[in-house]
């Protein structure tokens, strides 16, 4: 196995085996399109969980529970104020969480006692906090604002990095992919979103970036001298590009996701609710997904943003040209399977290797 997994990465490494991921970059779009909308949809169905940080009210934790029955803990709170739906979890194997609207000081002594007595725990063993609407609100705008300034730096950093505007905005698209994607499996899922939730996305932000400008190092050291070899198109090189990074990207995925995969498995099913689970929820998919996007969706988004450019598409045309030309004078085809499509995508011509 080892043996076969090394020979795949040599292989493709060379071009002696290639994934379609240029040349079938409509396909992969479309995928993540459907993936991303049918998951949107999902979650907007469902509603979006925010936690108490982000919608302020009122919070109740009780200490030493020895049962969990989480419809006792709403029927406390229905008692007291009928018309509040409180959301009960189990942190851990002994301590209920009951968070609710706001509570004045009277209901929220009241319902501290009432959960205390029907625990059969002592009153002190009820801790009770308050977050006000105007903290939450002020957190979802410094979030969603740090989230800005920091695309638009990166996005700034990247142009001047690689020279090149349109190459940016493939990583900025591919990122706003990311994002989605995490954020609509975590609508589906129903996990709370927390200031912890809003940590594993920034990190995932940064991971997904470190993956592409991998990627995007790799083409522009296959493009460098582009106009100056007739043997590949800027697509080709860029395919090429995409497959000798594909083993890496693949490897440095699988080792990063099963240390974050054990940590989702206690912080959900061995801890119960809370930070470990919040986070890592958010890591595992951020990097699932963008380990698939730098590799089959930043290298095809490059080519359709660059592909028209005069200098790619003219050496694009000549290189077709030339192999069409020597195809015809020797009887052979010599160049990869599979569609090869022009820098402009305006023209195609199917070619195959002799073996």
């Amino acid at each position: 196995m080892r043996l076969s997994t090394a020979n795949l990465g040599n292989d493709l490494h060379t071009g002696a085996v290639s994934v379609p991921i240029v040349r079938r970059r409509r396909t992969w779009y479309l995928i993540s399109v459907i993936v991303v909308v049918i998951l949107g949809s999902i979650a907007l169905v469902r509603g979006v969980n925010l936690g108490i940080e982000f919608t302020g009210g009122s919070e109740f934790q009780v200490s030493g529970v020895s049962s969990s029955q989480e419809s006792q803990a709403r029927d406390v709170v229905r008692e007291v104020v009928s018309d509040n739906e409180p959301k009960v979890t189990m942190i851990g194997g002994s301590t209920l969480r009951v968070q609710t609207a706001q509570l004045d000081t009277q209901q929220t002594q009241q319902v501290a006692q009432d959960l205390a007595d029907t625990y059969s725990v002592p009153v002190s063993d009820v801790s009770t906090s308050y977050i006000g609407p105007v903290w939450g609100g002020d957190v979802t705008t410094k979030m969603a604002r740090g989230v800005a300034v920091f695309i638009v730096l990166v996005a700034a950093v990247m142009a001047l990095y690689f020279r090149n505007v349109k190459t940016s905005l493939a990583a900025m698209i591919t990122l706003v992919h990311d994002m989605l994607f995490t954020a609509a499996v975590y609508g589906v899922v129903g996990f709370e979103i927390t200031p912890a939730t809003v940590i594993g996305f920034l990190t995932i932000l940064g991971y997904s970036l470190y993956d592409t400008i991998v990627v995007f190092d790799k083409m522009r050291e296959n493009t460098a001298h582009l106009t100056d070899q007739n043997r590949r198109t800027y697509a080709e090189s860029v395919e090429l590009a995409a497959n000798q990074t594909l083993m890496r990207s693949l490897n440095t995925s699988i080792v990063a996701l099963l240390p974050v995969g054990s940590i989702l498995a206690i912080g959900a099913f061995v801890l119960g609710a809370g930070t470990l689970k919040d986070i890592s929820l958010a890591l595992f998919i951020g990097i699932f997904v963008g380990t698939y996007s730098s590799v089959f969706l930043a290298p095809g988004l490059v080519v359709t943003l660059r592909g028209r450019e005069k200098d790619i598409a003219s050496h694009s045309r000549r290189v077709l040209e030339a192999r069409s030309a020597g195809s015809e004078g020797t009887g052979e085809d010599d160049a990869s399977d599979g569609d090869l499509e022009t820098a402009g995508g305006s023209t195609t011509t199917t070619t195959r290797r002799r073996r």
